[in-house]
């Protein structure tokens, strides 16, 4: 991870990059991706913000965006965009080659889709915080096929072109990037495969503050996750089916909650999703944090952390760069397990019973190398590197030649 040693940021000091665009893939949700989008406006309160579709909540614009809207694409007015603006993907290349951003001296991307691939221009600099490679164009496009029913026929064909479609476009635009930021070197390794660049890390921002060391932990294990196939929640739930003296709550909701609760025995309770307050509470009681997604990163990982809790997860990932699997008392923070099997959860479990135990403060510290002051040093610190080894020529706009003389 890059190791800048700056002084914390102000919002006013950015203004020597001249014009800012921040450029996000879609705004729909107060998400990870979002609470990034959130500390780079931030840092440049002045940006102006693009995205394929803007339907972000009302109510958390204010706080989140700094009561901004994006200037949005076409895609935004077609058919039910608001309920399934995911389903014109095909049409989002498109789209966000239609952005003009030939005004703006630092364009920023937060990508995990096509963000990335807007149009700068030789004067510009293109700085692009990956979350990850489009996920189901590259390496898990076979999962994603067999998670959504198309290995077989016309319509599986018509995908994969599709996909391999996205692919020759995701590849060619990342030559218009002057510096890739990864959100974890699990997807710095993700963007060297896909994209042949190497990237500086910068681990995304957690509101760690909000979370206060539990007072004392219960015997239970928790699960904490949107149900969706990739996060192998029905897995955990089957694991514990085969351990019924450990008791298991899931708090989330999804796709695969009814598939959850088809396995659950009387020693799981699914609550469904549940307030911010009564996560953290549950959080700050568990035994134990449970994780089996094999993630680009994994910030309920870093929440759980903050409480205190420590964690058994999936050993594969960015949970890797998170969680310190060590018997040093001092430095151990959690348990990993190799496989995405019943057999291998129920071996960590009981290997985490038989463990001398975690040391809640030692949690805690750790979770506190992912704050947003940090965040914003470090992303900041790649804009003004990339600024400084742009290959700009003398006639650069004024702002990038103030920089330079700055």
């Amino acid at each position: 991870m890059a190791n800048v040693t700056l002084a914390p940021p102000l919002a006013n000091d950015t203004r020597r990059f001249g014009r800012v665009a921040l450029v996000h893939d879609w705004l729909a949700a107060y998400a990870g991706s979002e609470k990034v989008v959130e500390q780079i406006l931030q840092l440049f309160p002045q940006a102006d913000l693009y995205s394929v579709v803007d339907f972000f909540p009302e109510a958390q614009r204010g706080g989140a965006l700094g009561g901004k809207h994006a200037q949005t694409s076409f895609i935004q007015h077609l058919p039910r965009a608001r309920k399934s603006f995911r389903s014109y993907l095909p049409l989002m290349p498109l789209a966000i080659e239609q952005f003009d951003l030939s005004t703006y001296d630092l364009v920023i991307s937060s990508s995990h889709a096509v963000a990335k691939g807007v149009l700068t221009g030789p004067h510009q600099v293109h700085v692009s915080y990956v979350h990850s490679p489009i996920r189901y164009a590259w390496d898990l496009q076979h999962q994603y096929l067999a998670e959504a029913g198309m290995q077989h026929g016309v319509k599986s064909w018509i995908v994969r072109l599709l996909l391999h479609y996205m692919r020759i476009w995701d590849q060619r635009t990342a030559h218009g990037v002057d510096a890739f930021i990864a959100n974890s070197a699990f997807v710095g390794r993700r963007i060297r495969k896909a994209y042949g660049s190497d990237a500086t890390v910068v681990y995304p921002p957690v509101d760690v503050e909000r979370f206060e060391l539990g007072a004392q932990h219960e015997d239970f294990y928790l699960i904490a996750s949107r149900m969706v196939p990739y996060k192998r929640i029905p897995l955990i739930v089957e694991a514990f089916a085969k351990m019924p003296s450990r008791r298991l709550v899931v708090i989330g909701d999804g796709p695969d909650f009814a598939r959850a609760k088809a396995m659950a025995t009387p020693n799981v309770t699914l609550l469904g999703y549940q307030p911010d307050a009564v996560l953290v509470d549950y959080m700050q009681r568990a035994r134990a944090f449970v994780f089996a997604a094999e993630e680009d990163f994994g910030i309920s990982v870093v929440e759980a952390q903050a409480c205190g809790t420590p964690v058994i997860a999936f050993g594969r990932g960015g949970v890797r760069e998170i969680v310190i699997d060590s018997p040093d008392s001092e430095r151990g923070t959690g348990l990993f397990f190799g496989e995405q099997e019943v057999a291998s959860i129920v071996d960590a479990v009981e290997r985490f019973e038989q463990h001398p135990g975690f040391r809640a403060e030692v949690c805690r510290r750790n979770a506190l190398r992912f704050t947003a002051e940090r965040f914003k040093r470090e992303f900041l610190g790649v804009v003004e590197r990339a600024m400084e080894t742009s290959r700009v020529s003398t006639d650069a706009p004024p702002a990038i030649r103030r920089w330079r003389s700055a």
